[in-house]
Parts: structure tokens; C-alpha cells; sequence
């Protein structure tokens, strides 16, 4: 059992999402980077779509109420448990009573620090809703009672896959590349996001498209699990032309009225109005959802190829992962992959 002490600015329970239920105007929702809560997962023995803790803003507090054992990935939150420093990437063992704190995120443009993501062996374990224990913030459903987690909150745990000497082993850390330790790898001081052309794209201005690829765009402190919503020069279309609605994944970056992007996350509408000019592919939306409230992002033009490498760049590090920790005794059997997905979108 975990209690919640303090749960910071906004603190839920997400696994990897709930999936193919697009027709009925669920969104996906799930942890807005499935790559850490994948590695976080690995870290203590749990299966991929276990589900953890996505914490927002840090500024939290977690008491355990039995021995077991936590990882951290995402954003660096100056974890501590009981004063010891718990850094993003490593595992732990943890014995009931001890608690961990998390510093708050620094909201100075341009700094570090918007989410993490908290795994405990054995998962979260809620009841599941549509196959998922992700909670719809929006909907108000799944996860804890359907809404963000409250002070006092205690949230069961699921059997662990790990023995007892296992859960009490000592302390050890993930090496890896950079790309998958730190959302924040730049391209001239502004996190790079990979970007295919969308459905609409040809419906803007030449001047418009020459902009999209080439200025930085700032992210606005209204961007949310539901969209990333950007700053910068405004996007133009050619002729004004009413939109029937038409499908919308997390990536899809819509141009609406104002001329200032959105880039739509996993608590979007199955639905939209808005021109689709791009759509950030899969394996660079972590990046997204750990990127500073108030910094800047350059978006890359690609094509469907380089989308398709990235991807399999991103599973082949998984595949490694697992392959390390198997090697050092660690459980991997249900570490499975992720849901497949289509590389520039969802896996619905």
C-alpha cells in the first residue's frame, strides 16, 4: 500500500492506455511518456503496461506501507527517500514506513523539470476500466476514483514479480544513450521534435510552411495532458474553409483560428475541426511531455522512413534494456512490448 501525503500540482495513476476504443470517443490517455514509465517499469520487475505514477510538477509525498521496491524516470525532481537522493533511471528497495519526496519543478523559462514518473514493484493496482487502469482526468474515470490523486489517497499494489531478496537488492542505476535518460537533447537551444507534413498542410500559406520549419515555438504554461499549445509567428492559411471534423491522434498538431499550434497529447479528442499541419511522430513525444513550461521547440521536418527508424531505434534500447537486466538475474518475462503503433501516430 502507498499512501499519499502530499500529491503535489497533479499526481494520477497511468498505465500505457486505453486503446481501440477511438469510436466510441475514449482517447487513449495513458502516460504521456510511455518510455519512461516503460523503463521505470523494467527497473522493478513489473510487466510494461504496469501502472505507476505520473507526477506533474513534482512537489510530493509518498509513505510505503510495505517493503518493495521504486524507480523514478522523467524529469529530476530532487527525489529523496528518507533524505537520501533518488535519482531518475535508478531502482531501489524501499521498507515499509519510509517515504519519498520530491522537490518542486523550477518554472523559470527554459528550466528542467515538468513530469515523472513514479514505478512500484507489483504496479498500481486499481481496478481496470476498458482494459486499462489509466485514470481520464476528463472523463472522470479510472485510475483513483477517476480524478487526480488527493492527500491521504492510499493505493493498493499489486503482486510482485520479484522474490524477497530481490525487492531487497541493493541500489542500481540504468546506463543508456542520452536520448532516453533526458527529454531535453536541443537543437540550437530548443528541444527538437521530428514533425511529418499533415493532411492540411498544403492548405497554408508558403510563408506559413517556410515558418513552421524554420522559427522556434515557445510552450505556453496553458498546455496541459490534453494538448502543448505554442507560441511564435502566426500560421496563415491560404483561404478561410469550413472543416468537417476528421480524426485526431496524440501528435497531430492543429492550427486553429489564432494561428498558434497545438500539438494534441493523450488526453485529446478522438476528433477535430482545426487544419492538421503535422503530426509529431511516436517516438518523439516523450520528449514533449517532459519539455519546460515556457521553452522552446524547433520542429523537424520528416518522412514516413526516418519516423519508421526512430521507432525501431526506440524498441531496439528497450530490447537492450531488457536483455541487461535478464542478464543480471532481474525478472523480464512479462516485460513485454508496448503496444504496437504505427511510428508517426497512435497505436489505435
Amino acid at each position: 500500500m502507498i499512501v499519499v501525503v502530499k500529491p503535489g500540482m497533479l499526481a494520477s495513476v497511468q498505465d500505457l492506455g486505453r486503446h481501440g476504443h477511438r469510436e466510441r470517443g475514449i482517447c487513449p490517455g495513458g502516460a504521456l511518456d510511455a518510455l519512461g514509465l516503460t523503463l521505470a517499469n523494467r527497473l522493478v520487475g513489473n510487466a510494461d503496461g504496469a501502472a505507476g505514477l505520473e507526477l506533474t510538477l513534482g512537489a510530493c509525498e509518498f509513505r510505503f506501507e510495505t517493503d518493495t521496491r521504486i524507480a523514478l524516470a522523467g524529469d529530476d525532481f530532487g527525489a529523496r527517500l528518507d533524505g537520501l537522493p533518488l535519482w531518475p533511471g535508478w531502482s531501489v528497495p524501499v521498507a515499509a514506513g519510509q517515504r519519498l519526496v520530491l522537490g518542486g519543478a523550477n518554472l523559470a523559462p527554459g528550466k528542467k523539470g515538468v513530469r515523472s514518473w513514479l514505478a512500484v514493484a507489483g504496479g498500481i493496482d486499481v481496478a481496470p476500466v476498458l482494459g486499462s487502469r489509466s485514470t481520464d482526468l476528463k472523463a472522470g474515470f479510472g485510475g483513483h476514483q477517476g480524478r487526480a490523486l488527493k492527500k491521504g489517497d492510499r493505493l493498493p499494489l499489486g503482486p510482485s514479480l520479484l522474490d524477497a531478496a530481490q525487492r531487497a537488492r541493493r541500489a542500481f542505476g540504468l546506463r543508456g544513450p542520452a536520448w532516453a535518460l533526458d527529454g531535453h537533447a536541443n537543437l540550437g537551444g530548443a528541444i527538437a521534435l521530428r514533425v511529418m507534413p499533415g493532411p492540411e498542410c498544403e492548405h497554408f500559406t508558403a510563408a506559413s510552411i517556410t515558418t513552421l520549419w524554420r522559427e522556434p515555438w515557445r510552450l505556453t504554461p496553458q498546455s496541459n495532458r490534453m494538448g502543448s499549445r505554442l507560441e511564435g509567428p502566426a500560421l496563415a492559411r491560404r483561404r478561410p474553409v469550413e472543416m468537417l471534423s476528421s480524426g485526431v491522434v496524440p501528435g497531430t498538431v492543429q492550427v486553429p483560428p489564432s494561428g498558434q499550434p497545438i500539438i494534441l497529447m493523450g488526453d485529446a479528442q478522438t476528433t477535430g475541426g482545426y487544419p492538421r499541419i503535422g503530426v509529431v511522430i511516436r517516438a518523439d513525444l516523450w520528449k514533449l511531455a517532459q519539455a519546460p513550461l515556457g521553452g522552446m521547440l524547433r520542429l523537424v521536418r520528416t518522412d514516413a522512413a526516418e519516423a519508421t527508424q526512430a521507432w525501431a531505434a526506440q524498441q531496439r534500447y528497450l530490447a537492450q534494456v531488457a536483455q541487461g537486466l535478464a542478464a543480471n538475474g532481474w525478472p523480464v518475462a512479462a516485460a513485454a512490448a508496448a503496444p504496437r503503433a504505427d511510428p508517426e501516430g497512435s497505436p489505435d
